[in-house]
């Protein structure tokens, strides 16, 4: 028998619903529905929302015309990052060895840990739990198991025990179990298969993660290449992919989104695309890194993308850097006569803060503009997200 690790997965449930009711009790056991930004679908549901048939990514207009006795509610994402920092030093109380995976997901490493905790691997997830809910007000599920593969399957198998009883939100699968639950589990169930991955599986008449398991390595690797072949062994319990502690720091920063509504306003186009390069820039200052090029898209009614790029004299993280490209680059592909779907700006070439060098002619200014980058993230910190807008400069 291979050597095992213990790898637990802890997922925060409804993450970004559960954020707004812990600030808002009363909407506890209700439908609520978190929304995009610019309001334009659905992007969170409670438990309530989702018993009702609300879809994730659904449409705001058609939510509130079907679903009428609904809360709805703008995202506010500097109070998510604010919480999901929280939750993510809780874990550090029980091993070193933590890999945020997304803002409400990470692997943890426990193996080990048993002495250090003196109780069973089940009682330290159990604790963890126990402590995220009692000390910052957010339940959480949690899936034990050998690999980060099979941690998320028993993660899944939490939520959905969870559903039905609050009081339970933990669940492992264990070397005896292994077989059993991949043979309950669907191909398209397992993480990391896609739908046009599942559809070439089921052509060979592979419908179950444990049919898949049983493929010879030789057809899985000419069907799948190596990555399925890791898939294969981390299904079967051994660790392909170890928990890596060490942040993996982003090759770009992308923000889109869709209109409330089509448009042609360039007036209202400049304003989201200043929205969204306020949002990349604010994580850009949040991984201490600057971008060097900065692009814009365009998506018209009928899905045809435009865009434009530009590189930057010198790298910054300040919006009211990338602001004065961007309005120059929308002057570029704006066409009044075309309908426009959404939008959506994108920093490049990235790099450390500390590494960036002031060019002797603009230093000045880019130091006054990061200035004034800081105060607008404290300003926020302190009153919330949307107090301030970046202006469209008169645009016509």
């Amino acid at each position: 028998m291979p050597k095992y690790n213990v790898i637990a997965l802890v997922d925060c449930n409804n993450f970004f619903a559960s954020c707004e009711i812990l600030f808002r009790p009363e909407l506890k056991g209700k439908p609520v529905c978190v929304l995009s930004n610019n309001d334009g679908c659905i992007v969170a549901r409670s438990n309530e929302a989702k018993a009702l048939g609300i879809k994730m990514g659904m449409p705001y207009f058609m939510a509130k015309k079907q679903f009428k006795n609904v809360t709805y509610l703008s995202g506010n994402h500097a109070r998510y990052n604010e919480i999901s920092k929280r939750v993510m030093t809780k874990l550090y109380n029980y091993t070193p060895t933590v890999e945020v995976y997304s803002i409400d997901e990470a692997f943890l490493d426990l193996g080990g840990t048993r002495r250090l905790h003196r109780c069973s691997y089940e009682e330290i997830i159990e604790k963890i739990r126990k402590d995220i809910k009692e000390d910052i007000g957010i339940d959480v599920s949690i899936g034990l198991s050998y690999s980060k593969t099979l941690a998320k399957l028993a993660c899944e198998k939490a939520k959905e025990l969870n559903k039905k009883d609050p009081l339970i939100g933990t669940y492992k699968i264990g070397y005896r179990e292994i077989k059993e639950e991949l043979k309950n589990t669907s191909i398209e169930d397992i993480w990391g298969v896609g739908a046009n991955t599942a559809a070439l599986l089921r052509k060979h008449y592979i419908s179950s993660a444990y049919s898949f398991t049983s493929q010879n390595d030789a057809w899985i690797k000419r069907v799948m290449g190596k990555v399925g072949l890791d898939l294969k062994y981390e299904l079967l319990g051994e660790c392909t992919s170890p928990v890596n502690p060490n942040e993996t720091l982003p090759k770009s920063i992308q923000k889109t989104a869709s209109f409330a509504n089509f448009t042609s306003d360039k007036n209202y186009i400049i304003n989201a695309l200043n929205y969204h390069c306020h949002r990349v820039c604010k994580k850009l200052r949040f991984h201490s890194l600057t971008s060097g090029v900065i692009s814009i898209m365009l998506r018209t009614k009928d899905f045809y993308i435009l865009s434009a790029k530009v590189s930057l004299e010198t790298p910054t993280n300040s919006e009211f850097e990338f602001n004065l490209k961007i309005k120059e680059m929308l002057d570029e592909i704006y066409n009044p006569n075309i309908i426009y779907r959404s939008c959506g700006v994108t920093a490049l070439k990235l790099s450390s803060q500390d590494s960036c060098q002031l060019s002797v002619f603009n230093s000045q200014r880019l130091e006054k503009n990061q200035k004034l980058s800081d105060v607008w993230d404290k300003i926020e910190e302190k009153f919330g997200r949307s107090k301030i807008h970046l202006g469209t400069n008169g645009l016509g």
